[in-house]
């Protein structure tokens, strides 16, 4: 007999899955908002007006795979197109990866705290997050994620520099790790900041990708290239793994909206370049000042800086918000702020400075 009070059960597997939070939203427009790593520019002039001439063709689906954009990828990266897999944002393209690596019985090494998404995207496609703790900088635990693969391990993650705590292992260090994981492992190198991280301080993932089959390089368009709000990032690997990507792809998810402004931003790579910049000497005049005045402040390679206040954070989090400044708040392990302008960041660095003479 058919009992209609009952209602779908839910897998248990996503009701224990965490929430992905955010900062809560400004109550008003005179609030300095530096929470969720956004660049504080608006849209190039150029992008902006091909967002405008592709909104004629809304009536129309955008093209599968995004096979214009793939092509200009691939060309300044130096592959083959069909190593290049574009997707909704990073976040996106990591959810790909799993859909097609890992399920149940399986397990995911990655640092922690790092990206939000994570544990969230792992535990969604079955498989069990094996979560490594950071260094007492707030670097990659490299040994302890090495240690941790084990024979259910199908995928290993790095996030570099890694999101909220700025740092990024070296070259040589990362390149060791690499080589060090088992062939059938997939290591999945996250470089949603990539743009941020100096001259010198780079990993060279791509390089990476011609010495090893098990690598897959993950990239956004949302942070250096300003696009957070039309999602598209992109992902280059093997051409075996990257047909797998696009297997599990969401048909047509990724807009022609989000593709034209795509191609339109490599194509104004000077400009955005320039801007880059400017957040980069922001980010270290912030951070100058801020460890001036006694606030524990690794060095960061993106487009934030990190409190490292463990014990005092939701505090300091409070503290911002009722001198007008919303940062992302970590309980139990620190302060994300992130870099906007001048005008913002001395209001922010105005508040904590205030905070530590009190």
């Amino acid at each position: 007999m058919i009992a209609f009070n009952s209602s779908p059960r839910i897998l248990e597997r996503v009701a224990a899955l965490p929430r992905y939070a955010t900062a809560t939203a400004a109550p008003s427009a005179e609030m300095v908002y530096l929470a969720s790593n956004e660049s504080p520019f608006e849209p190039l002039p150029s992008v902006r007006q091909a967002v405008i001439a592709g909104s004629a063709r809304l009536n129309r689906y955008p093209e599968m795979h995004s096979g214009a954009l793939r092509g200009v990828l691939a060309e300044r990266l130096g592959v083959a197109p069909d190593r290049v897999v574009v997707g909704t944002g990073s976040a996106g393209i990591l959810q790909q990866v799993f859909a097609a690596f890992a399920q149940e019985g399986d397990s995911v090494v990655y640092p922690w705290r790092s990206f939000e998404a994570y544990p969230i995207l792992i535990g969604a496609s079955g498989a069990t997050g094996v979560a490594v703790p950071l260094g007492a900088r707030g670097e990659l635990d490299l040994a302890g994620m090495r240690a941790a693969i084990d024979t259910s391990t199908k995928a290993v993650l790095l996030c570099l520099p890694n999101n909220p705590t700025g740092t990024i292992p070296s070259r040589s260090e990362v390149a060791e790790f690499v080589a060090a994981v088992p062939g059938h492992v997939l290591v999945v190198i996250d470089e949603a900041y990539l743009e941020f991280v100096g001259p010198g301080s780079g990993v060279d993932a791509l390089r990476l990708l011609t010495r090893h089959d098990n690598v897959c390089v993950v990239r956004t368009f949302s942070k250096a290239y300003g696009l957070a709000g039309l999602r598209i990032g992109y992902a280059v690997s093997s051409s075996r793994i990257a047909d797998a990507l696009r297997r599990v792809f969401l048909p047509f998810g990724v807009t022609a909206l989000a593709q034209a402004a795509a191609c339109a931003s490599l194509d104004a790579r000077s400009e955005l370049d320039a801007r880059v910049d400017a957040i980069v000497r922001e980010r270290e005049r912030v951070s100058l000042a801020l460890r001036g005045h006694g606030w524990p402040v690794p060095e960061s390679h993106a487009n934030f800086v990190w409190l490292a206040v463990p014990e005092t954070a939701e505090a300091v989090g409070e503290a911002l918000r009722d001198r007008g400044v919303i940062a992302r708040v970590f309980p139990g392990d620190g302060v994300r702020l992130t870099i906007g302008t001048p005008e913002m960041n001395d209001h922010a660095l105005a508040a904590l400075t205030e905070m530590r003479e009190r």
